[in-house]
């Protein structure tokens, strides 16, 4: 179950991604601008991660070895419903069979496909935190 935030305190992101190029250069990115952000490599770390950070926001890629991005999404999404979810994938057919596997969350996540600029991701984050 996740706290109330107190104000002024930074937004959370919990940012997975096996390519980890790819997960450290968003930590930093996300660091840059003021965020806490954790980062994990895999699924299986991510879980029990998300369950003592309690993110504000799950930035997650799709393909995953071991336990995939749709199962932690599932799995995030049930224990910690006030977190909101960005998925980061490289390929729009996993898009497509993402979208219709996660309609029946209660939240769907959001979307986007790499590569994209870092602002387009920021202004994604920035406008789902709002909506939080």
């Amino acid at each position: 179950m996740s706290t109330p935030k107190k104000a002024g305190t930074p937004s959370r992101i919990l940012i997975v991604d096996d390519d980890q190029l790819v997960a450290d250069t968003l930590t930093l990115v996300f660091s840059k601008k003021g965020f806490d952000v954790r980062t994990c490599y895999s699924a299986e770390d991510a879980l029990p991660c998300a369950r003592a950070f309690l993110p504000d926001l799950l930035l997650c890629d799709v393909l995953l070895p071991g336990t995939d991005g749709y199962t932690l999404v599932r799995q995030i999404s049930g224990e910690l419903p006030a977190c909101q979810v960005l998925i980061f994938t490289g390929t729009q057919p996993t898009v497509e069979v993402f979208k219709s596997q996660t309609r029946s969350l209660p939240r769907p996540p959001a979307i986007l496909t790499k590569p994209c600029q870092p602002s387009e991701l920021l202004r994604e984050v920035n406008s789902l935190l709002r909506c939080a």
